[in-house]
């Protein structure tokens, strides 16, 4: 017996397509990962996807998905000690981009390699959202460039002279010689427990 198809499960499967292949499927590839007969009941499903504010058209009339599709419902919230006894409720939704950056425009992500911020909480295989062009702070993670050198620290002002400083003990702090540019400042970190 042939799955019954929702809007839901049509988004699903053109979103792990988008995941797998970096792109959007053609109509000629809908037929198939849909499993239906023409190109005419593929379109269907894509007005459906469009009237419900999954998908939209670029300014080229390339079909991507929108800001909201991506967005996942916030059902309370949970107590990091015991247990709490209060059922799941839908509190809200949340967009996740619009969550994580508040300047998309200013904003980019980098993979974490190496140890020296563990004991802020990032990890190597952790993804950071970078902000450009913000003021940093004592105290805020930086991206920057020392003496041609690319590394995340955070940032620290020892009178005139700025510092960088590792979240472990194992590294020195890092003292410009010649040049520090600063790249950005880290505003969310990101980490898939699961594959």
């Amino acid at each position: 017996m042939k799955e019954k198809r929702t809007v839901q499960s049509v988004q699903k499967l053109i979103a792990a397509f988008l995941r797998d292949n970096r792109r959007m499927p053609s109509f000629a590839e809908m037929v198939g990962l849909l499993g239906v007969g023409s190109k005419s009941v593929v379109n269907f499903w894509i007005n459906k996807l469009m009237e419900a504010g999954v998908l939209e058209k670029d300014e080229k009339g390339h079909l991507t998905f929108t800001k909201r599709s991506f967005a996942i419902p916030l059902v309370g919230s949970v107590q990091a000690g015991f247990p709490s006894p209060e059922e799941e409720a839908l509190c809200d939704i949340i967009s996740m981009d619009e969550y994580l950056v508040a300047k998309p425009e200013a904003s980019f992500l980098l993979q974490v390699s190496g140890d020296s911020m563990i004991g802020e909480g990032i990890m190597a295989g952790d993804l950071v959202i970078v902000e450009r062009g913000r003021e940093p702070k004592s105290g805020d993670v930086v991206v920057a460039e020392v003496d041609g050198e690319w590394t995340m620290k955070y940032f620290r002002r020892e009178g005139k002279q700025v510092v960088l400083e590792a979240a472990n003990p194992r590294y020195p702090v890092i003292r410009p010689k010649a040049e520090l540019r600063l790249g950005g400042v880290v505003t969310a970190v990101i980490r898939k427990y699961h594959p």
